[in-house]
């Protein structure tokens, strides 16, 4: 890993990856239009992160640290079955 991630910024992709995995199982329409907004506030609160700012290199290249990070933890807690 080249980056260190602050924690705030990498539980919000964790949460983004678990909600997705939730919105991908859901039955009802009117849990689906929750998860969605969830996941738009997620994204934003990721996106839009100081952290981002401070980098002096490639932001593209760490965003997807980040989310090859976050996948990887999810990975190793829920086993091989889960998926994003």
């Amino acid at each position: 890993m080249l980056y260190t991630f602050p924690d705030d910024l990498m539980q919000a992709q964790l949460d983004w990856y678990a909600v997705y995995h939730q919105l991908a199982g859901a039955e009802h329409e009117s849990q689906t239009t929750v998860l969605r907004r969830t996941l738009q506030r997620l994204s934003v609160r990721i996106s839009t992160h100081p952290y981002w700012a401070s980098l002096p290199g490639s932001v593209p290249a760490a965003r997807m640290e980040l989310k090859q990070a976050a996948w990887q933890a999810v990975h190793e807690k829920t086993g091989p079955r889960a998926r994003a």
